[in-house]
């Protein structure tokens, strides 16, 4: 009987996230359809759509979850610590200082190296 109701409850929610998908279809054939109208009540009427389209799709099951996961989302994102400007700089500065370093070692291992080929070919010659 549990199987039942969860399958008409899942049906359901298929029936209401097609209704959505169809509201923001029409939300923007109607954009394009009333092109000669002002943009700004065209982009107003598209945005309608879309909020109607959303409001539909949180009442199912996988709208109420994605709420939910947006709300334990933002509760992570509200316990991170952010870096100081002056951490910031030091971290930039020591990328920049490594950066500069490793070019240079590798500007002089590629020098070596086209010196020991340049050696190496003129053996031969």
């Amino acid at each position: 009987m549990a199987s039942n109701t969860e399958a008409q409850g899942s049906m359901f929610d298929t029936v209401k996230l097609l209704l959505a998908l169809l509201v923001l279809l029409a939300g923007i054939a109607g954009f394009y359809y009333f092109s000669e109208g002002s943009l700004l009540y065209r982009v107003l009427g598209l945005l309608a759509m879309v909020g109607v389209a959303i409001g539909i799709s949180v009442t199912t099951e996988k709208g109420r979850l994605l709420i939910g996961f947006l709300g334990l989302a933002r509760t992570e994102v509200r316990k991170m610590v952010w870096s100081t400007r002056a951490e910031t700089m030091q971290t930039t500065l020591m990328v920049f200082i490594l950066v500069v370093i490793l070019a240079i070692f590798l500007w002089f291992v590629d020098m070596l190296l086209g010196a020991g080929v340049k050696a190496l070919l003129s053996v031969g010659g």
